[in-house]
C-alpha cells in the first residue's frame, strides 16, 4: 500500500487567522501540514491531534524501548496472525464459559 506524500504548506499567520476552519479542516480530512509564518520565519506548525500525540508517546523513552523489543520479537518469529490469536482466545473464553455454567 502506497503511502501519501506529506503536503506541507507554509502560510503566514495573520492567513491562518483568518482562514483557520479551512486549515483545520485540511489538517484534519486531508493529512495537511502546516507551518506558520511570521514575517517569513517559521514559528509553529499544525498537524492532526492522533498524530500528534502518537508524536508525543514516541517522546517517552519507556514507550520507544517496547517498541523496539516488539519489533525485535516480530523479526524472531515470535508473532502469529491475528485470527489464530483470536481464534484460540474464543475457545479459551468458550472453555471457562461452560466450566463457570456447571459450577
Amino acid at each position: 500500500m502506497k503511502s501519501k506524500p506529506a503536503v506541507v504548506n507554509r502560510i503566514p499567520i495573520t492567513e491562518a487567522r483568518i482562514n483557520l476552519g479551512a486549515v483545520v479542516k485540511r489538517v484534519h480530512l486531508n493529512g495537511e501540514y502546516f507551518i506558520l509564518e511570521k514575517d517569513g520565519i517559521p514559528i509553529v506548525g499544525i498537524m492532526g491531534a492522533d498524530e500528534l500525540e502518537d508524536y508525543l508517546e514516541l517522546q517517552d523513552p519507556r514507550i520507544r524501548e517496547h517498541i523496539r523489543k516488539s519489533h525485535a520479537e516480530f523479526i524472531a518469529g515470535k508473532s502469529r496472525p491475528v485470527a489464530d490469536f483470536l481464534s484460540q482466545r474464543a475457545a479459551s473464553n468458550k472453555e471457562h464459559g461452560s466450566r463457570r455454567s456447571k459450577a
